[in-house]
């Protein structure tokens, strides 16, 4: 729009400059007007008898006047020119419309590309085609910066994962020296017992820290592999089961109203998206508490929410609670947890082509939901 006011702008400019410079140069320069007479002689008797003759006509005679335009002819010349002016007016903005929708259409390109890119597909490209001019530069430019990033982002998952496997085998070494230790036949001092206990808690800390990184890192790297339709009301029921012990510790209140919605993707990164939901509902629970699942489909997208009560949370910091290693405070920080849960579930959320939603509940607690 802002194109074909410039464009239909600049028309109508040098249409009215045009359209005075005529009008001037009809009041400074007379109209010259030229036309011809004829001026035949009278007919002469000839000198001798007989009929008499017409002579041959002579030349015609040019004559000029000059007239200088009246004041009715410039006002018609103006009005003729003013509607010729609004007619191109006209014209020139539906032109104008037609080149800058032309003209921006490269970029058109390049916008609703570049929307479908994300960190789940960097791999794609502009691959902008055409003449050689600045929007194929800047096409050129954004592939370049998108090859950057993908590299980048290849690099820290390389990293993660193989950093994980690497400290799996030290931690393994540690647990069987503290084992072999221990199980010694000769009396353990209780000192060496409960030093022992207290490194058996901190090597499962480290175990679940990087299984849920390694997690994390196949899902944000290749979570759409072996995909297949997944019930996510039997993961939920599931993950209920499993975790009855701690559900029954706290005397909660469990609500399960899933219904049978089966979605396509990977079934072990979905079963870790509904167990690190679950559990971090049952974690941060107050005693008495309550929690509520809860499916349902709209608009082709399918709705998995856990809600739970608890104190009143501050949304500002709720907003964080996806990104890895993020609390809420110490009354909300467990020694079982890890703060990779919610990160978990926004990878793998996004791995589907969701998104994980969470808001801090007015009455209390927290809302979160995974839209598929």
């Amino acid at each position: 729009m802002r194109l074909t006011l410039l464009y239909a702008s600049l028309f109508l400019g040098s249409g009215i400059v045009l359209l005075v410079i005529v009008l001037l140069l009809v009041f400074r320069q007379p109209i010259l007007i030229t036309f011809k007479t004829f001026k035949p002689d009278l007919l002469q008797p000839p000198p001798h008898s007989g009929p008499p003759t017409l002579p041959a006509l002579p030349a015609p005679l040019p004559h000029t006047w000059s007239a200088t335009p009246t004041w009715h002819t410039v006002r018609a010349l103006f009005a003729e020119s003013a509607v010729g002016l609004a007619v191109m007016a006209v014209v020139s903005t539906v032109l104008g419309w037609i080149v800058a929708g032309r003209a921006l259409s490269p970029l058109r390109t390049m916008t609703a590309k570049a929307r479908r890119i994300s960190e789940r597909n960097l791999h794609e490209r502009l691959t902008l085609t055409g003449p050689r001019d600045e929007i194929t530069e800047l096409a050129d430019t954004v592939d370049g910066l998108l090859a950057r990033l993908e590299d980048a982002f290849e690099t820290q998952r390389r990293f993660v994962a193989n950093a994980s496997h690497e400290l799996r085998t030290p931690l393994a070494m540690m647990r069987t020296s503290v084992d072999v230790a221990v199980s010694k036949p000769q009396p353990v001092a209780k000192e060496v017992t409960v030093l022992a206990g207290k490194l058996r808690e901190g090597l499962d800390a480290a175990d679940r820290l990087l299984e849920g990184l390694l997690l994390l890192a196949r899902a944000q790297a290749n979570g759409r592999t072996q995909t297949k339709a997944v019930s996510l009301s039997q993961l939920t029921a599931s993950a209920i089961e499993v975790r009855a012990q701690s559900i029954a510790a706290k005397n909660l209140s469990v609500e399960n109203r899933t219904s049978e919605i089966a979605v396509n993707g990977n079934a072990t990164l979905l079963t870790s998206l509904v167990d690190n939901l679950v559990d971090n509902a049952i974690r941060h629970n107050e005693p008495d508490g309550w929690l509520r699942i809860t499916t349902n489909t709209e608009d082709a997208r399918t709705h998995f929410t856990v809600e739970s009560g608890g104190a009143v949370l501050d949304q500002s910091a709720v907003d964080l609670l996806g990104q890895p290693f993020q609390r809420l405070g110490t009354e909300r920080t467990s020694r079982s947890g890890t703060g990779l849960g919610l990160s978990i579930v926004a990878a793998i959320a996004a791995a589907h082509d969701g998104k994980l939603m969470l808001r801090a509940r007015p009455e209390g607690g927290l809302r979160a939901e995974v839209e598929l």
